[in-house]
């Protein structure tokens, strides 16, 4: 028999009991692949769950920690990768069926590969949408991803097992991808924290189809196991050339300065531009008055953006066209038919087409820069809605044709590749969780993780976990 009570442990207690010798990495990553076994019949968190390589990587962890030589600072955490990225050993197959599993399998994602110098115990691969192109997770190869909180609607995406995961104690730590939204939307609707850092902050290897719009990102119960996280993998590597210097000092270490004195913006509404659900928009005003008592200057204002929509689809229609390019006729049809759309979508548009939306993300940059010289964060909601029903892209009667229909708060601040990241601060009438998105200027990861931390040592934010589903 495994406790459960392992499974509610955040990666900074787990770290602290190892070191104590209060229980072992093998005892953690067995609660944590019973955990994982049991809501993977109803959730679908995971594609692959190979216990036996798990278990293994924990006995060595153990034994490290017995003798006092941890390899790093996440030694024995389990740690879920979503089946976007890369993984020594394991098929990624990035919820296509277009895919062989035969591949060679033989590199780490740089983010992974940092985890495995750090002696992280890799408990599986966690579900997407195919190619992670929308926001929700279902996929032709691997089926539709639940929601904890009620298994009738979607998880969000489009890491949306990974988030699944976290909120159900399949361990605490999980990288995701973002390239609109996808470590956020589904954080926000299962009710657990995740991070999109600047661009760069995190090296990405292979290059993503989607360019400069994809990120990668921890998932995690709380901002300061985003912290430990984001210490762990954003190093730079060689392999992609537009990561960035190692950061200037520890994320952890910059958790304790709190909000007094900073300058916040806070935009219920990016100017009236979005319908917010009433319960978002009372739990998202609440929180952000806390911050105000934390010692927050906090002015009512708005971004001077409209929605750059269109031109987000031009960049995300053509990165979807870039991955179906290679594909036969045959192939084409076992693509999720939504993805098909957008990738005919993204055929037709030309060179012009895309250099036209280039302009148009170089000038929200602009005024995002701008922006931020009068204000250290902007607090928006991290989604105008709760979890809508599962296997839907959009919710049902409302009008909208896409998943950018619903995430107007997420995908601009990929088009600035600001750091951004999604709180939970509530629940609505259903018990569904509510996040609440703050962003900072680029190369304030800092600053982000920090007001996040103060939210959760306020009481303000906690994390809306699972013991099951």
């Amino acid at each position: 028999m495994t406790d459960p009570g392992l499974t509610e442990l955040t990666a900074a207690r787990l770290v602290e009991g190892y070191r104590k010798g209060e229980f072992s990495p093998q005892e953690v990553t067995r609660a944590a692949l019973d955990r994982a076994e049991r809501i993977q019949p109803e959730v679908n968190a995971f594609v692959r769950l190979p216990a036996d390589e798990a278990l293994a990587q924990a006995r060595e962890s153990t034994e490290r920690w017995r003798r006092g030589e941890p390899k790093g600072l996440v030694d024995g955490v389990p740690t879920t990768v979503k089946d976007i990225l890369l993984l020594r050993g394991a098929p990624t197959l990035k919820g296509s069926r277009t895919i062989p599993e035969n591949g060679r399998w033989d590199e780490d994602a740089p983010s992974v590969a940092r985890l495995r110098e750090h002696g992280a115990v890799f408990l599986g691969k966690t579900t997407t949408p195919e190619f992670g192109w929308k926001g929700v997770t279902d996929s032709p190869q691997s089926g539709l991803t639940r929601n904890p909180h009620d298994l009738t609607r979607t998880s969000g995406g489009s890491s949306g097992g990974a988030a699944a995961a976290v909120a159900l104690g399949a361990g605490p730590l999980a990288l995701g991808t973002d390239g609109g939204g996808s470590v956020r939307i589904p954080a926000a609707f299962c009710g657990i924290f995740a991070l999109k850092p600047t661009y760069g902050r995190v090296p990405l290897y292979p290059a993503s189809a989607f360019g400069t719009l994809a990120h990668v990102g921890p998932m995690t119960r709380d901002a300061a196991d985003a912290a430990l996280l984001l210490d762990v993998i954003g190093a730079p590597d060689d392999r992609d050339w537009s990561a960035l210097p190692a950061a200037p000092g520890s994320f952890v270490a910059g958790l304790s300065g709190g909000v007094r004195g900073l300058r916040v913006a806070y935009s219920p509404s990016l100017g009236g531009q979005v319908a917010v659900h009433p319960a978002v928009a009372a739990a998202v005003r609440q929180a952000v008055e806390r911050l105000a008592e934390l010692g927050a200057y906090v002015t009512e204002t708005d971004p001077d953006f409209t929605d750059p929509v269109d031109a987000f689809h031009a960049l995300w229609f053509s990165g979807a066209a870039r991955v179906a390019q290679q594909l036969g006729p045959e192939q084409r049809k076992l693509l999720d038919p939504g993805l098909r759309e957008i990738c005919a979508a993204g055929a037709r548009l030309s060179a012009l087409d895309y250099l036209a939306a280039v302009d148009v993300r170089m000038e929200l940059g602009r005024r995002m820069g701008h922006f931020h010289e009068s204000y250290d964060l902007l607090v928006t909601p991290t989604l105008p809605i709760t979890a809508f029903e599962a296997g839907a892209e959009v919710p049902k009667g409302s009008g909208h044709r896409r998943w950018t229909g619903w995430t107007p708060f997420t995908y601009p601040f990929n088009m600035t590749q600001q750091p951004a990241a999604t709180v939970p601060v509530g629940r609505d009438g259903d018990g569904l969780p509510i996040g609440l998105q703050l962003v900072a200027a680029r190369h304030r990861d800092d600053l982000v993780l920090r007001a996040a931390h103060a939210l959760y040592e306020a009481g303000i934010a906690s994390p809306l976990t699972s013991g099951g589903s």
